[in-house]
């Protein structure tokens, strides 16, 4: 069952000229709709209270030749009544090289954590956990290169590095300003059953010079907004451990499918006035049952710890966040999802409780999703 979803995939090695043609001649393309209506602001949230436009994109996608293949995302968004067009991904990965080896570059998402590597129309809830929007912007991506590794082993693991430019994280000075080790491994426990761990380590090079002259962060963070998607939060080093569980009856995921997942993220070295003890740290824990083949309910708990940057020294904030969810799901191209989220908070003036209503549809090519 865990090989049907294993994240890594092997192209074949050699391809006719005239299948290669045909294929540049006609890319996958794929558009992702995203729209929201969302009751209430609430803390560290980049979607904005009433009608709004969420995570759209548009994206192609084809083999290049039998050595590359390529693929471009835009995302279109909105902000203050502004639309907002970015570029997230743009890169070549290669195909079939020996020993399992697999490298990209040009822009693309890291694959620190579980859900950062992941699209977010792929998500099952309308956000992604406080955690990650506070300390990976979301969903970081960054303009780089990749190398991946899968080990011959009797089960699924996976090694990769990666070196960034860090812009999209911090600013800074440094030509490659982030490094990431990450590695996975997972297997199946039963023919019902599979699992995968993650550990991943990001030095940010930048971290330490992303401080104005008074000691305090250039992102605009006190009412929990950073649209850029930049990390409001972040220190040298971002430590991140995930864990996941799936269940479905004899490996039948179209039926019925139970998801246990959860992860840490810890920072620390966060600016020259920090202290020693002075950390951003958060988790999240999430359950999410595919209980008929069109309809899944969720729960998900996460807690925040930060310290917020105020010249010299740093104010603390704490954010706990439980959200629960019920999703309809038509076909694998569309899904409406209901909502409500509660929060409870020190140091954040908008915290609060909130009903979002979501709808994801997906038109043309859309490839399966990680695992």
């Amino acid at each position: 069952m865990f090989k049907r979803f294993a994240p890594f995939a092997i192209f074949p090695l050699a391809m006719t000229a005239g299948w290669a043609t045909a294929k540049e001649l006609n890319p996958d393309v794929s558009v992702t709709l995203d729209g929201y209506y969302k009751q209430n602001e609430t803390a560290l949230s980049h979607r904005e209270q009433g009608f709004g436009l969420g995570h759209t994109e548009l994206s192609l996608s084809s083999p290049i030749d039998d050595l590359f293949s390529g693929r471009l995302t835009a995302v279109f968004e909105e902000h203050d009544g502004e639309s907002e067009v970015l570029i997230e991904e743009a890169y070549l990965q290669t195909n079939g090289l020996p020993y399992a080896l697999n490298v990209r570059a040009g822009r693309f998402l890291s694959q620190v954590g579980y859900l950062n590597g992941r699209h977010m129309h792929e998500d099952d809830f309308v956000e992604r956990p406080a955690a990650y929007r506070a300390m990976l912007g979301s969903h970081y991506y960054d303009t780089g290169a990749r190398l991946n590794v899968l080990l011959p082993t009797p089960f699924f693991w996976q090694v990769g590095a990666e070196a960034f430019a860090g812009d999209q994280l911090t600013e800074g000075e440094e030509d490659i300003g982030v490094y990431t080790v990450n590695t996975r491994l997972g297997g199946d426990i039963s023919l019902s059953q599979s699992w995968q761990l993650g550990l991943s380590w990001l030095r940010n090079r930048h971290a330490k010079s992303a401080e104005t002259g008074d000691g305090s962060h250039d992102h605009d963070h006190e009412e929990g907004h950073d649209h850029s998607h930049g990390a409001a939060y972040t220190g040298e080093n971002l430590y991140i451990a995930d864990l996941v569980w799936k269940w479905s009856p004899n490996g039948n995921n179209r039926e019925q499918q139970l998801t246990l997942s959860g992860e840490y993220l810890y920072a620390d070295e966060l600016n020259q006035f920090a202290a020693s003890d002075d950390t951003n740290e958060g988790w999240y824990v999430s359950g999410v049952y595919q209980f008929a083949p069109q309809w899944s309910a969720g729960v998900r708990y996460g807690e925040v710890d930060l310290q917020e940057a105020h010249g010299d020294h740093f104010h603390n904030q704490t954010l706990e966040e439980t959200d629960v969810m019920l999703s309809w799901s038509r076909s694998h191209f569309s899904t409406v999802r209901l909502q409500y989220t509660h929060q409870e908070a020190t140091g954040f003036s908008n915290a609060d409780n909130t009903v979002m209503v979501q709808y994801v549809m997906s038109l043309g090519a859309h490839g399966a999703h990680g695992y």
